[in-house]
Parts: structure tokens; sequence; C-alpha cells
């Protein structure tokens, strides 16, 4: 009798931020906390228009967000059972060793901004939470990590299932929290609404 099982599965981890974590993260003052900090920070808005970014991202400017703002130590510690939750679903062998955030910034995408294709090395998971999610805003686009070896492959019928198709989006809403390994390529395409996107990213755990 004849089998197909799939290989090697890409695992993305969604669910909303208020599901685990003591302390609530008022999305209202996320959000306020975000424009203020992007407002003040002139080191980060000198190099966004350095290096051609549309927008703003707190990236390269301020690495310590958790240490300056009550409101981002809470979202680590949020941010940080999810991400034990994920660490269980891939069955990783930690030992006694702990998963531990090593960046968190902020991203405000205005009208016309993208964050181009990109990976994040020596890091273990990768995850976002959503913080304006206008309408109209880019969904976040992942890439098969087989892409490259594809080759000759016909390309996908458009009704073939999800896990088969080269590129995957998905639309979060306002208080959601992604997150995936940290070699998955991912990007933000343009985003077409009028309004700011605004999102927190974050990696390490190694």
């Amino acid at each position: 009798m004849s089998q197909i099982k799939s290989l090697f599965v890409t695992r993305l981890y969604h669910a909303r931020l208020s599901e685990l974590g003591k302390t609530s993260i008022d999305p209202d003052e996320l959000e306020a906390s975000c424009l203020s900090i992007a407002e003040d920070d002139a080191a980060g808005q000198d190099w966004c228009v350095e290096n051609g970014y549309a927008g703003y991202t707190s990236y390269a400017s301020l690495t310590d967000l958790p240490w300056r703002f009550p409101i981002f130590k809470d979202l680590k510690k949020t941010l940080d059972k999810h991400v034990k939750a994920f660490a269980k679903d891939l069955e990783f062998d930690l030992g006694e060793k702990k998963l531990k955030l090593d960046s968190l910034w902020i991203n405000i995408l205005p009208e016309g901004g993208i964050h181009t294709s990109h990976i994040h090395p020596h890091s273990v998971i990768s995850g976002t939470t959503y913080v304006a999610v206008p309408e109209g805003a880019s969904a976040i686009k992942f890439e098969d990590p087989r892409s490259a070896m594809m080759m000759a492959a016909p390309t996908r019928l458009p009704e073939a299932r999800e896990e088969l198709h080269s590129f995957i989006y998905v639309a979060p809403e306002v208080g959601d929290v992604l997150l995936w390994e940290s070699w998955l390529r991912h990007e933000v395409p343009m985003n077409m609404a009028e309004d700011d996107r605004v999102s927190v990213s974050f990696y390490g755990w190694g």
C-alpha cells in the first residue's frame, strides 16, 4: 500500500498575545509608547534616513527597550512564555538551558514602506507582535526554505494545499503574535494602507 507523508515540517506559531502571561498588555498603551519612542529617537530616525528605510525602526538605535520602558518589560515576559510554548512544540532538547530574548525593536511602516526579504542569523526563534494593523496593511510573507533547490519544478495549482505553496501570506490582527524559527526567510511587502503599520519584532532565545 502506497504512503505519502510530509518531511521536514516548517512550524509557524500564531496566537493572541493575551493568551499567556500574567500581565495584560494594553494595545493602546503599547501603540502610544511605540509612537512616542519613535518621535524621540533621533539616532534611530537618522539611521533610517541614512539607510533609505521608509518609516522608523529602533533596531539600530535602542537595544534595551525592556530596561527603559515598563510596558516593554511586561511584553518581554509575555513573549518569553509564548516562546517557551513554541519551543515545546518544536521538541527542542534544551537540557538545563533556557531560551532568552536577544533583541527587541519597534517597526513603523508608512504607506509605501516595505521590509525586504531576510533571515535572522545566529538566532533560534524570531517573531513579531502586532500593534497597529490598518485596513489594507501588508500581510507578512514567508518563503519556502527549499525555493533555491526547486530547480525545474512546475508552479503549484492555485488551489494547492497551503503547505505546498512557495510563499505563505499571513494577515495578522492587533494583539497577534507570530513565531518562527530564525532561518525562515520572511518579508513585509509594500504597505498599501494610508495609516502606519506598527509592530514589535524580536529574536534570540539562543
